[in-house]
């Protein structure tokens, strides 16, 4: 028994990212890395082919190992040596993600499948797995994790404006936009200060509105920058702080 959870516990060890002088550990991680880069090469392919399809097979039994490895050495990931551990395991995001990342593998048994085929979508999923084994990527999503709520407030008040301007815009302007959806739109690329072109207000008062969507955009566009900015300096310091310790 003891064995046995020595030998559990440096699987888990070679799963998680590499740790200095742990040469199983960083080979995992480059196998790891060099099967999503694989992984996504039909991403760039508008239909399957034999070569896609062999890439799948090939990948998606590496992300399977992986998944069912890391699902067995979850007690440890967890810090739960109890049956909650691995069921709490499932829910992680990065468990989510592994698992998303194998369900295209279902479409090379079913082909004509329309409803599988629609399941080749979550090969983009693979792309969040290098947030794993990228440490800038792992510093990032801390990062994120830490400022959601002021993420969240601002996507808040962000949605809540497009809304509002393009209620604003639909009464102002009713020959220009069949549909709310279309008023919808033109707020969106309006508050992005980007502006296509293919919708143009004709009024006074909606080129006013437009102006100051595009200002608001500006606006709203430095607030989760700056929010972002800041808190990853911080998680910097920090990482600074332990290295020099």
């Amino acid at each position: 028994m003891e064995k046995l959870e020595r030998f559990k516990r440096r699987i888990y060890e070679i799963v998680e990212v590499s740790k200095e002088h742990d040469n199983a550990s960083k080979a995992y991680d480059m196998l790891m890395l060099t099967a999503v880069v694989i992984g996504l090469i039909p991403l760039t392919q508008k239909t399957d082919n034999i070569f896609t399809k062999c890439i799948d097979m090939l990948t998606a039994v590496i992300f399977v190992f992986d998944y069912m490895v890391r699902f067995y050495t979850s007690d440890y990931k967890m810090g739960i040596k109890s049956y909650k551990a691995y069921i709490a395991y499932v829910f992680t995001p990065m468990a989510i993600i592994d698992l998303l990342s194998i369900v295209p593998f279902l479409s090379v048994f079913l082909p004509l499948s329309k409803t599988i085929g629609l399941l080749r979508v979550f090969r983009i999923f693979r792309i969040l797995k290098l947030i794993r084994y990228s440490k800038i990527m792992v510093i990032i999503s801390n990062v994120l994790r830490k400022v959601k709520k002021q993420l969240l407030a601002v996507l808040l008040l962000t949605v809540i404006y497009i809304s509002a301007s393009a209620m604003f815009i639909f009464q102002l302007e009713p020959d220009l936009f069949d549909t709310f959806f279309d008023a919808l739109y033109w707020a969106t690329i309006s508050i992005t200060t980007i502006g296509y072109g293919d919708i143009s207000p004709v009024t006074t008062a909606g080129r006013l509105t437009t102006m100051l969507s595009a200002l608001v955009g500006m606006a709203l566009i430095a607030l989760p920058s700056g929010i972002i900015t800041a808190a990853y300096m911080e998680e910097i310091k920090k990482k600074k702080s332990k290295l020099e310790l």
